[in-house]
């Protein structure tokens, strides 16, 4: 007898949906014992899902600040089998977050529920508008906020002792990348002694000058003579410290006073006297602060040393502070 011949013209042909990849045989014969050939293929999800980030953007920074605060859609995320997701990551900054000047890479990585993952990534920049860096006057120093270049921020002059800004206090950085206004200069400050009054004078050194005013009873005076060559080899520290020296040597009506070369007329001298309790009888000294108050009074000199201490102290302003760290060996 023959043999039956097997059953070769009943195939099956297999295949998986979209997103779907057929591990096994794709197709199977029906054999003579009823029998399938081959193993039973599986469907496998091997096709990644599909991600597409935000466009890459470009920032300024907001007035005043280095850093610029950034929004963003979440990006469009599909899986090509089910169309599962199951997880969406980022690294990089949150959307709404502030960024800081430079290039930032922003990175997203999606996974569907076999485990495929795919990527995108975009860029945020963000630029800083800065202006060109301001030079401090001769003779001054400058104090800026924020980095002191940038959009938005100001720049104060000042001067050192025994100059007066004239001109703008101060200037501003501008969308343009220019400073407003145009640079002050510190010029030697002008004493005008020819004022009615000791008021008039002293108004003068409000919020700009200390004071230190040293009476004595005659020109020979050994305590005076000793102060005033100490001060002499110390011009430089109380330039430093912005003091100005007032002396009031003698008695009527020869007494002299003066600031500087500067000449100070009888009555200017009286009211002085009056005003701080400066006697004529014997050597005694005053220090003054930039708000006209009566700080320390001396009976007997004091080295230049002891009166920098004691400014440095208790005088000085952050500012002045900030600025004495830095001009610290200017003198030496």
């Amino acid at each position: 007898m023959l043999a039956k011949p097997p059953l070769v013209w009943n195939c099956l042909l297999q295949t998986c949906s979209s997103g779907y990849h057929l591990e096994g045989d794709r197709s199977r014969i029906c054999m003579e014992d009823g029998q399938w050939s081959g193993g039973e293929p599986v469907c496998v999800d091997i096709d990644p899902p599909k991600i597409r980030c935000p466009h890459s953007r470009e920032k300024m920074a907001e007035p005043e600040k280095l850093t610029a605060r950034v929004y963003w859609d979440p990006p469009l995320v599909k899986d090509s089998a089910d169309g599962t997701i199951t997880r969406v990551t980022l690294r990089g900054p949150e959307p709404g977050s502030h960024f800081p000047e430079g290039e930032h890479v922003i990175r997203y990585t999606a996974y569907d529920r076999a485990y495929n993952r795919a990527s995108c990534k975009f860029i945020v920049k963000v630029q800083v508008r800065r202006c060109p860096t301001l030079k401090p006057p001769q003779h001054g120093y400058l104090t800026c906020t924020s980095a002191g270049d940038n959009y938005g921020a100001t720049c104060e002059y000042h001067c050192d002792g025994g100059y007066e800004r004239q001109g703008t206090p101060s200037r501003v950085c501008q969308s343009s990348r220019q400073w407003s206004g145009s640079p002050p200069i510190c010029a030697p400050m002008k004493i005008n002694v020819n004022v009615n009054s000791a008021t008039g004078l002293l108004d003068q050194f409000y919020e700009k000058q200390r004071l230190l005013i040293i009476s004595a009873p005659d020109p020979s005076n050994r305590y005076y003579k000793m102060q005033i060559s100490m001060l002499q080899q110390s011009t430089c520290g109380l330039d430093l410290r912005h003091v100005t020296i007032i002396e009031l040597v003698g008695q009527p009506p020869q007494e002299v006073g003066r600031i500087r070369e500067q000449q100070l007329s009888a009555n200017i001298i009286e009211e002085l006297r009056q005003f701080q309790h400066l006697t004529r009888s014997y050597f005694n000294m005053v220090l003054i602060d930039k708000q006209g108050i009566d700080r320390e009074r001396y009976m007997e000199p004091v080295t230049p040393e002891e009166i920098f201490t004691f400014i440095d102290d208790y005088l000085l302003s952050n500012q002045e502070l900030t600025q004495r760290r830095e001009q610290r060996d200017v003198c030496e």
